[in-house]
């Protein structure tokens, strides 16, 4: 029998992720260093958990059959350039939002680790766990321990969820829900994590403490996979056409090129 991993799943092959920095913000590190550092982090630390492996190269133009990893400013750079949650070939997109993240006095490696191990797991943000009271929670590998980092090359990056924690029963001691070993049981969080819920198909958001709420619902959420979550089918961004979507993506990439 053949197993389809997530990550592979339609591709019929291992899967390659094209990081493209469409940003002007800082990073944090060179374009090229963090994007080493990521593979490095996920090929030591995640994909020994997870099994599913993956291939990220910098790139202005990426294969079609390729998903892509991108750096934006914001979520309105994001809607000028037509880009949703899945590109034009069908192929999943993960954005970080660099002006977002440091507004939120956040570390743009950690969005974007964070970012890379949920596209992973779950492409298009449809899985979900279920508890054996009912409650479904969604397959998102560092929500509940967004908060807590580690350092790979001097580069932070985020904490995340180990498969038990998605398994509603009793597990042998020693077992480990979370890669810093935060967690002591399934479907928990730490204070500075958040968890996507559903019951009776009702979505909503629960939170590790009273401080990450309130500093959740001071940031901009335009275009996260937590929106995706309780919005499927809504329209985050206002969509522009095909034609002005590629006329404003030439724009941008002409005029990074005349910067760097």
């Amino acid at each position: 029998m053949n197993i389809v991993h997530s990550a592979q799943a339609g591709q019929g092959g291992p899967v390659r992720i094209a990081c493209m920095n469409l940003a002007k913000g800082d990073l944090g590190a060179p374009f090229d260093k963090l994007t080493a550092t990521l593979q490095k982090c996920y090929d030591e630390y995640f994909l020994p958990i997870w099994g599913y492996p993956v291939t990220l190269y910098n790139t202005t133009d990426p294969q079609s059959s390729d998903w892509q990893f991108v750096y934006f400013d914001n979520a309105d750079t994001a809607g000028a350039l037509g880009y949703h949650d899945i590109t034009k070939n069908g192929q999943p997109v993960s954005k970080v939002f660099v002006e977002t993240t440091l507004a939120a006095h956040e570390v743009v490696s950690v969005t974007a680790c964070h970012e890379l191990f949920e596209m992973v797991i779950d492409p298009i943000a449809n899985l979900w766990a279920q508890a054996d009271d009912g409650t479904e929670y969604a397959y998102e590998m560092c929500d509940p321990v967004e908060e807590d980092t580690f350092l790979v090359d001097g580069i932070e990056m985020s904490n995340f969820l180990h498969p038990a924690w998605f398994e509603p029963f009793k597990h042998p001691p020693g077992t480990k829900f979370d890669h810093l070993g935060r967690l002591a049981k399934p479907f928990s969080m730490t204070k500075g994590g958040y968890m996507i819920t559903m019951k009776g198909g009702r979505v909503k958001e629960v939170f590790g403490s009273k401080a990450k709420e309130k500093r959740f619902k001071g940031e901009d959420r335009r275009c996260h996979r937590s929106e995706y979550r309780k919005q499927k089918h809504a329209k985050l961004v206002k969509p522009v056409s095909k034609r002005i979507a590629e006329k404003n993506m030439m724009a941008l990439l002409c005029e990074l090129a005349a910067t760097t």
